[in-house]
C-alpha cells in the first residue's frame, strides 16, 4: 500500500525543499520507488515538464533525485508572482488566471480538488510519496481554505515532520511556538520534529533538542549540519545559496531583476571554475571589468525595464557594449534588448508599450498563448547541438532575427546584432548542457571543465549520505503512512 510523508517548516527557507530532495534520494537507494509533491508553490524559477506544462524548479530538482520525469502532478498548484499584489496561477502545469492575493484566497476551495487528485495519481504510481510544505502552518490567520499545509495533510491524512532553521535564531520558539498557535487536530497530524543548518558542535544543541521534546511530546528525528555544498544544486532560491567568490576568469554578470525568473540558468556557470559569476543586486553599478552582462528571465518584462533603469543599468550597458563587452538576453532578458516591448491585451499588466533597451532590432509584442516545450537546437556560431526549453509569452521579430542565435526545430532562434556583441535567445537550460557550455565558452577563451549533470547527482548522493548521517532517516521513511 502507498504511503506518504510531507516536511512542513517552522518558517520559508528552512530547507525544506533540500530536505525532500535528500529523503527522496534515500528511499530510492532503498529500492523504494518514491516521487516528489507539493501541493502549492510559488516561484518564478519553473520547468518544463515531459507532460507539457510547467512545475516549480525545487519539485524538478527532487523528481531528479527520484529518477522520475518531471509531471505536473508533482507541483498541481504553482503560483508566479507578476506584482507585488498579483500572480499567475498555474494549475496541473497550465495558466488557470492571473489573480491578486485576496481574490487567490478566494480561489483556493475551488483548487484543492486539482491538488487532491494529482496527489491521488501519484500515490496509485509510487511506493511512497514525500510532500512539501510552503511556508509555515504557524500562519494560523491563512488556515481557512489552507491547500499548502496542515489543510492539505487533513484532506489526505498524511503525516507532518515540522522542521526548524535553527541558523536565522529561536528555533525552540519556532517549533513550540507553531504546536502553541496551531489547533490540536493540526497538532495530531505532526508525527516529530527536526533541526536543519545547524553550524558547530551538535552536542552543543543537546539541552535544547531535549527541551523541544519535552515541551511538545513530539519526537525528535535529529539535528542536521548545514550542508556546505547545497550551492551545486538548483534551487528556487539560488540567491540565498552562496556559490564560492573568485577573483579571475571571464568575468560574467547577471542582473538581478525584480521579478527575475529561470535563474538556474546561470548554476552551471557558477561551477566553472574558469568563471567569475556576479550575481549584481540592485542599487550596485555594472562593474567596468564585466567581459559579458546577462539579463535572464522575468515574470514581468515591463516591469523589470523599469526596475533596470531605476538602477541606472540601462546606461552602463550602453557604456558596457561601446567598451566592446558583450550581452546576452535570456527570454524576457533577450525582449528587453529590442526597441519596444508592447503589451496591448495587460497580459502582464496595464496595457501599454515601453521602449525596450534598443541594443537589438527586433520588437517584442505580448500574446496571451504562453510557450511551454523542451527543444533540440544547434548554436549557429560553433554548430554545436544542445537540448533547452522554452517558457514563455511573446513573440519577437526584426531585422537582428536575420542572425539567429540558433536553430530550434529547423526555425531561427533569436537573434543577434550587426557587432555580434548583443545576443538574444528565448530558450533557458542551454548551459547545463556540457558540450554547449564548453563551446559557448571558448568563443570567449575560456575553457569547461565540469560535467554539470554529473555534479548535481554526485551532490544529490552526498546529500542523502549527509542525512542519513546526521538523522534517523529510517525513522523519518517509517512514520509515512
Amino acid at each position: 500500500m502507498s504511503r506518504a510523508l510531507m516536511i512542513q517548516g517552522t518558517g520559508s527557507n528552512v530547507g525544506k525543499s533540500m530536505l525532500v530532495a535528500g529523503l527522496c534520494r534515500a528511499a530510492r537507494r532503498r529500492g523504494v520507488s518514491v516521487a516528489p509533491f507539493k501541493p502549492q508553490n510559488m516561484s518564478n524559477n519553473a520547468a518544463v515538464t515531459a507532460n507539457g506544462g510547467e512545475i516549480g524548479r525545487a519539485q524538478a530538482l527532487q523528481a531528479l533525485a527520484c529518477g522520475l520525469p518531471l509531471h505536473t502532478d508533482m507541483n498541481p498548484v504553482l503560483l508566479k508572482p507578476e506584482t507585488d499584489v498579483g500572480a499567475q496561477v498555474i494549475v496541473q502545469g497550465q495558466r488557470l488566471t492571473t489573480a491578486k492575493a485576496r481574490d487567490y484566497f478566494r480561489l483556493k476551495p475551488q483548487l484543492m480538488g486539482a491538488v487532491l487528485e494529482s496527489f491521488a495519481r501519484l500515490k496509485q504510481a509510487h511506493d511512497l510519496v514525500i510532500v512539501e510544505g510552503a511556508g509555515s502552518p504557524a500562519e494560523v490567520n491563512l488556515r481557512k481554505n489552507d491547500i499548502a499545509n496542515m489543510g492539505f495533510a487533513r484532506a489526505a491524512d498524511v503525516p507532518v515532520i515540522l522542521t526548524g532553521d535553527i541558523d536565522r535564531g529561536g528555533v525552540i520558539a519556532q517549533i513550540v511556538g507553531t504546536q502553541a498557535v496551531i489547533d490540536a487536530e493540526d497538532a495530531a497530524l505532526v508525527a516529530g520534529f527536526l533541526i536543519n543548518k545547524f553550524r558547530g558542535d551538535p552536542s552543543l544543541f543537546d539541552d535544547g533538542y531535549a527541551m523541544i521534546e519535552a515541551r511538545t511530546g513530539w519526537r525528535g528525528y535529529g539535528v542536521a549540519p548545514w550542508f556546505p555544498e547545497a550551492w551545486k544544486l538548483p534551487a528556487e532560491d539560488a540567491l540565498d545559496v552562496a556559490a564560492p567568490s573568485r577573483s579571475q576568469g571571464l568575468h560574467i554578470v547577471c542582473l538581478c531583476l525584480s521579478r527575475m525568473a529561470n535563474f538556474d540558468d546561470l548554476d552551471p556557470l557558477a561551477q566553472e571554475p574558469g568563471v567569475r559569476l556576479t550575481m549584481l543586486r540592485a542599487g550596485q553599478p555594472i562593474p567596468g571589468d564585466a567581459d559579458l552582462v546577462i539579463l535572464p528571465g522575468t515574470k514581468s518584462t515591463r516591469g523589470d525595464l523599469a526596475f533596470l533603469r531605476a538602477q541606472g543599468w540601462d546606461v552602463d550597458l550602453l557604456a558596457h557594449v561601446r567598451r566592446g563587452g558583450h550581452v546576452l538576453g535570456i527570454c524576457g532578458g533577450y525582449q528587453m534588448l529590442g526597441h519596444t516591448v508592447s503589451d496591448p491585451d495587460g497580459i502582464e499588466g496595464v496595457p501599454g508599450s515601453d521602449a525596450g533597451l534598443g541594443l537589438l532590432d527586433i520588437d517584442t509584442v505580448m500574446t496571451p498563448a504562453k510557450r511551454l516545450t523542451n527543444v533540440a537546437a544547434t548554436h549557429c556560431a560553433s554548430g554545436q547541438a544542445f537540448r533547452g526549453y522554452e517558457i514563455h509569452i511573446g513573440k519577437s521579430d526584426g531585422p537582428d532575427r536575420a542572425r539567429p542565435f540558433a536553430c530550434a526545430e529547423g526555425l531561427p532562434e533569436g537573434a543577434i546584432s550587426s557587432c555580434r556583441k548583443v545576443q538574444g535567445s528565448y530558450l533557458h537550460g542551454m548551459f547545463a548542457d556540457d558540450a554547449f557550455r564548453a563551446a559557448w565558452l571558448s568563443e570567449f577563451g575560456a575553457t569547461s571543465c565540469t560535467s554539470y549533470d554529473a555534479t548535481v547527482e554526485a551532490t544529490l548522493d552526498k546529500l542523502a549520505d549527509h542525512l542519513e548521517a546526521h538523522l534517523d532517516v529510517a525513522g523519518l521513511l517509517a512514520a509515512a503512512r
